[in-house]
């Protein structure tokens, strides 16, 4: 949680499939892109995971840190989710500066759009391919990722 004494602009709040746990993110959310690896068709137990990044000074835990735990493979990819109902939840991402944040957890209407496809290679089978946005066969750089997803 920031609890450095700033307040910070009202934004989107978003919650896990209990409510255990809980965040907000000011102003404006940045785009969604999907990504459709294997890990996170694993993750989510469909075919790809929708998310978005965000500046960690945006980022606000709400309550419910307490109920968070970690899965973290060997390659460094890590999972964190609600231990009460298994949500995935939002996660700082080392060093970059950013939270990923499942776009299924905001509450109420979203106006970002789905603007980038990631690892569309891994695409699985019974996945229409997406017709709109940017579209990488892997994993494009960490710049160009945050530069599309800006509103």
């Amino acid at each position: 949680m920031h609890n450095d004494g700033s307040k910070h602009v009202k934004g989107q709040r978003g919650k896990c499939l209990c409510a255990a746990v809980e965040f907000e993110v000011s102003g404006q959310l940045p785009n969604l892109y999907q990504c459709y690896c294997s890990l996170c068709q694993k993750q989510t137990g469909g075919s790809n995971n929708t998310a978005t990044l965000v500046d960690e000074v945006r980022f606000n835990w709400l309550k419910g840190e307490e109920f968070i735990n970690t899965y973290q493979k060997r390659t460094g990819f890590s999972s964190h989710y609600c231990k009460s109902c298994g949500c995935p939840v939002p996660n700082s991402l080392g060093e970059t500066g950013k939270y990923w944040i499942p776009a299924g957890l905001f509450e109420g209407s979203v106006t970002s759009k789905v603007v980038l496809h990631l690892h569309i290679d891994s695409c699985a089978s019974w996945q229409a391919m997406p017709t709109q946005g940017h579209q990488f066969g892997t994993m494009p750089d960490f710049a160009t990722i945050i530069d599309l997803l800006e509103p």
